[in-house]
Order: structure tokens, then sequence, then C-alpha cells
């Protein structure tokens, strides 16, 4: 928690608290009535708001009223001088973190401060770990082929440190599987899990992403923003597709990896930073390096630990686990009676060149599901996998 705004039409309340914050490394924002209040935390992001209820104007419970339901999750302190059990009440109903009353004491503003950290910290992990089970629901590395076997390995030797990794591997191996399983065997595991696809994202806004920026950085930045950097602090952040990053983004990300501080995007204040970084990629790096596309500095910092996937061809032997894998879960998914594949038919899918990898599989799996009935035979694989 960094950012807290003050409003309170008392100067000498601002004053007093906004000195109190700024001593114990807080930056402070203030607006002396409801409206100015309500204006500036449209405008800009906040960690923690204090809110006096007597208030010229729009009072606090208006203040209330109308920021809480914009951000939710934006825990708001009323005070008062005339506090009553029946406001505190009303305050807490109507979605107030906390109520305290004046003369204000310090130790009871800074452990509110400290449980409203909790709480945002708590609800952050929360929703990371509700998108992280949509993403990873019924994943696991599925095989028993000599190179699986070896990747298991190396992520259980691994997991635990804090070694850079740099994934490697075709489209569609599951690199992101790996890069997940590292994170929940590590020491970060109930920390973030930040995800970027770094192929996905304009080369202009990349550095926005990674890094954040501060309202005004440019014309569509119309409020201060953390970055992924920021996000997955205590946590992993695993770049996906790094190969296409730009070389200014990459002089950037090298920064971040040597001294563990970033700058947001028209800031040059220096924020630090404490996160893993796991990378993947299904580019050959060194041809990249040899052509000027990829910075051979990072690269170094990256490959600490290199794993390679191989792709599906490659591990054909497991194609009838995957395949049966799959099969539960989508007919799961789906809420139909689990179906099942004749030996013929996997012999049949273990003959098909899998281009796409296990994601390729994983659809023509679906397609039988959808289009046969309860036994997948080998010419309902010739009719429908047939690309």
């Amino acid at each position: 928690m960094k950012k807290i705004l003050i409003i309170d039409d008392e100067r000498s309340i601002r004053r007093a608290l906004g000195e109190i914050l700024q001593f114990e490394g807080y930056e402070v924002a203030e607006a002396e009535d409801g409206n100015q209040g309500i204006e500036v935390c449209k405008n800009e992001a906040f960690d923690l708001v204090f809110c006096d209820i007597k208030m010229p104007g729009k009072d606090g419970m208006e203040v209330l009223a109308e920021i809480h339901p914009l951000f939710p999750e934006l825990p708001i302190v009323m005070i008062s001088g005339h506090g009553t059990i029946e406001t505190a009440v009303e305050a807490i109903k109507k979605g107030a973190f906390d109520f305290i009353e004046k003369p204000l004491d310090l130790n009871r503003i800074l452990v509110t401060i400290r449980n409203a950290n909790e709480r945002v910290s708590l609800v952050e992990q929360t929703t990371m770990l509700k998108t992280t089970l949509k993403k990873i629901k019924g994943t696991s590395i599925v095989g028993e082929s000599e190179p699986i076997k070896r990747i298991r390995e190396m992520i259980e030797k691994v997991a635990p440190s804090d070694a850079r990794v740099l994934i490697t591997g075709e489209n569609g191996t599951g690199k992101e599987l790996v890069a997940r399983s590292l994170h929940e065997l590590s020491n970060r595991a109930k920390m973030p899990f930040v995800e970027v696809n770094c192929a996905a994202i304009p080369g202009e806004l990349i550095e926005s992403e990674l890094f954040g920026h501060e309202k005004g950085a440019f014309t569509s930045a119309v409020k201060d923003k953390k970055g992924k950097f920021e996000l997955a602090s205590g946590g992993t952040l695993f770049l996906d597709e790094i190969g296409d990053m730009s070389l200014a983004a990459q002089a950037k990300v090298l920064r971040a990896l040597q001294e563990n501080v970033i700058q947001r995007v028209g800031s040059e204040k220096d924020t630090k930073v404490n996160c893993r970084v796991v990378a993947a990629t299904n580019k050959d790096l060194k041809k990249e390096i040899a052509e000027g596309r990829f910075r051979e500095d990072l690269f170094h910092r990256l490959a600490i630990i290199p794993i390679h996937v191989p792709s599906l061809n490659e591990r054909k032997e497991d194609i009838p686990l995957l395949a049966n894998h799959f099969l539960t879960l989508i007919c799961n998914d789906h809420g139909i009676a689990r179906k099942s594949f004749e030996t013929k038919a996997l012999n049949e899918l273990i003959d098909i060149n899998w281009t796409g990898n296990i994601r390729e599989l994983r659809n023509i799996v679906e397609r039988l599901i959808i289009l046969t009935n309860e036994t997948i035979t080998n010419e309902d694989v010739k009719r429908y996998a047939n690309r």
C-alpha cells in the first residue's frame, strides 16, 4: 500500500494526518471537500481513502455512496468527531472498511492501514487464484515418456530456488504449464502468478504493461497504473513469447533483472520489485541474437536454467494418456457421460502428424466427443481428425 487520499474540510486534520502517513513512507494526496475527493478518486489510483463524515456540500456518507460502487475493492475509512455507534454501523453497511473517531490516534490509524493492506492483498490473491484455477483446471504434466520424466525431475529440482528459467518449445507444447508448475512448487506459490503474452501486446504498449505508467504519461493514461512487475511482487512473472519483445523493452527488462527496480512510464522514480521471472519462447533466441533482434545479455540473464519442452511428435507414446486425460476433462465440462476410445482409435491418433502439438490434440478430442457416439472408433478419428 503506497498511496493514500485524505478527504477532510479541516486543513489542520489533513496536515496532521498527512505528516503521519508521509513519515510512515506513504504518498499522500488531499481533497478539501467531498466533490473534490470524488473527482480526485476518479482520476488517480489510491490504495486507501480516509474520509471525514461531516463536511459542507457532499458529506462523507455521500462520498462513500459514490466512490464505493466505482471502486469496490478500495478500502475507505470514515473519520468523524461526532461519531456514534449508529453512524459507524451505517458506514460499514454502505461499504466503509472502518470507522475512526476524532481525535485521531496514531496506533489506531496504523493498525487500520495494516488491516486494510492485508485485506487488499488477500483480495488480489483470491482474484489471482480464481483466474489461475480457471486456466489450469484439470491440467497437469501428463505423460510417461522419457522427455516428460526429465522435465518433471528438472521442475522439482529448480522450483524451490529463485533461479530464472527459460522455457523453449514449439507453440502448443505446454510451456505455460511448465511455468505454472515451477510456481506452484516454489516458495512463492501463495503469491501471484502473473502472465504476460509479449506477442499479443502492441510494441508501443508493452512497457506500460510491464512497468505501469503515471497519469498523463500518454493520451489514454487517465490514472496511475501498476505494471505486471509490481503485480507479481512476491510471486512469479511469466513472460511468454519473450522473443517477440522489442529491443527497447528488452533493455528495460534487463535493468529490472539486474537491479530489481523498474520505472513506470512517465516517471523518473525507481520502484523496487521482487518477483521471479520465468520466460518462454518458440523462437531460436541464439539465431535472433545473431540477427540483432534479441539482446545477448538479456538471454544470459534469463537462461540460467533452460528447459526445452518436446513437440508432441517427439513424445507420441504419451498420446493415449493425453487423449484419455482430455476425454475425461471435456466430458465433465460438457456435462455428458464419459465416452471411451477404441484401441484402434488411439493408434490412429498416434499416426497423425501433430503440427499443432497438445493444443491441437485437445481440439481434436473435443471434436470427437461432440460428433461421435459413446465409443470413439478409428473410423471416427479418420473422419473428424482430418484438417
